[in-house]
């Protein structure tokens, strides 16, 4: 990294000093062991799912599978988007899990909590599953949308697949914009807690009842059988 007006000559001990100048005089330079640090809060919403009872109860397993993003939306720097065209983050915040892994485990405890469903886990577990969930995450950012202050803003394309012939099921795209109560961070990740919940709340349902009306097509003899006279 090199300063205008700058130069580093020299080699051995001299360049090395001289590169340590040039460090500490550039503000977010920073050495290991040395130098004051801006304090990092990580921050871990915990949205709590509420089922719906209309939800059907199926007697079928699901897997969750690994949340796929871009990058910089699956990180664990808090993203902001100030304008419509410039993406930030939020300075000396983070988030305790990445935003892939807080979407999949709340849809996964959704869904367990639930009890209307067999089994449900996340990719990995080795659960032998009728369906998995398939999650790409198109957008998990504070979106300020020319307001004064921003909304925690995901969206999510969610797809069911039949995991014995891959087919897809169903697909459906998830968004959920919640408002901040103010530009604060802690406000801030309070919405997102609250988008979680809602879109968590949003996908279980249409897992659900997406799955069951696949698997009435399917055994049409099996559930008429099942049905009570």
């Amino acid at each position: 990294m090199k300063m205008p007006g700058l130069e580093i000559r020299g080699s051995g001990f001299g360049k090395t000093l001289a590169a340590l100048a040039a460090c500490v005089l550039l503000s977010g330079c920073s050495i290991l062991g040395g130098g004051e640090r801006t304090p990092t809060a990580l921050y871990a919403p915990d949205p709590r799912v509420v089922a719906d009872p209309s939800w059907p109860t199926v007697d079928w397993q699901l897997v969750v599978g690994e949340p796929s993003a871009a990058r910089m939306i699956d990180s664990s720097r808090i993203a902001v988007r100030p304008t419509p065209d410039e993406m930030q983050v939020y300075k000396g915040a983070a988030w305790a899990k990445r935003p892939g892994d807080m979407l999949a485990d709340t849809i996964t405890r959704a869904l367990e909590d639930s009890g209307h469903i067999r089994a449900v886990a996340r990719a990995g577990t080795g659960v032998a599953a009728d369906y998995k969930l398939v999650l790409d995450i198109r957008r998990f950012e504070a979106d300020y949308a020319g307001k004064a202050t921003p909304a925690a803003t995901i969206e999510v394309n969610a797809k069911l697949l039949h995991t014995t012939d891959q087919g897809i099921v169903g697909a459906r795209t998830f968004l959920r914009a919640e408002p901040a109560a103010s530009p604060g961070v802690a406000d801030v990740v309070s919405a997102f807690s609250r988008s979680l919940e809602t879109l968590g709340h949003d996908v279980a349902g249409w897992v659900l009842v997406t799955g069951d009306a696949h698997q009435r097509r399917s055994h049409p003899a099996t559930n008429a059988a099942a049905a009570p006279r």
